[in-house]
């Protein structure tokens, strides 16, 4: 396994504190590279264990993303008896591109009235640029993008004019 220590988020901290309720980001990551959806009530089948191992347990190498898509159709198949729904990997995810900000982001950012340059975007670590994406995406529940920017030196603070906004 990668390490004993999943790499979560501040703005995880709700759920993962809560054992692991959500599916955090780096599973997400690994799930979106090994072509696997997992829907959030399978998710909520496996024990803490389990969700811990997908966590942690690496998915660079090409044995890896097999050992890891194995892992995670057992756990699918052991307690919902179904196959996993599979999806194509995408060979070049926007994600890991670094010389163009994605538009979607750009104009999510824009709500709040914040910019996004390619040093930035290129500066963040991958895992970083893949939650933002997550987060920016339309039906995707946004809350806490704003936490991710604010987390990962994007932004300082809420638009006063955004709905967002706290006051604080």
């Amino acid at each position: 396994m990668e390490n004993e220590s999943p790499e979560y988020f501040v703005f995880e901290q709700d759920f993962v504190e809560k054992g692991i309720r959500c599916i955090p980001m780096i599973v997400r990551k690994k799930m979106d590279v090994v072509g696997i959806k997992l829907k959030l009530a399978h998710w909520t089948k496996f024990n803490k264990r389990e969700r811990l191992v997908l966590s942690i347990q690496a998915c660079t190498t090409a044995e890896q993303q097999h050992l890891y898509g194995a892992y995670l159709t057992w756990l699918i198949k052991k307690y919902t008896g179904e196959e996993p729904v599979l999806l194509e990997p995408d060979d070049h995810p926007a994600w890991q591109v670094t010389a163009a900000i994605p538009a979607e982001l750009q104009l999510k950012a824009a709500e709040f009235g914040w910019t996004i340059t390619i040093r930035q975007w290129a500066n963040i670590p991958e895992l970083q640029r893949f939650a933002l994406l997550k987060l920016c995406r339309p039906g995707h529940e946004n809350k806490n993008f704003p936490k991710a920017m604010k987390e990962f030196g994007l932004a300082e603070e809420v638009a006063p004019d955004h709905p967002e906004h706290s006051g604080s």
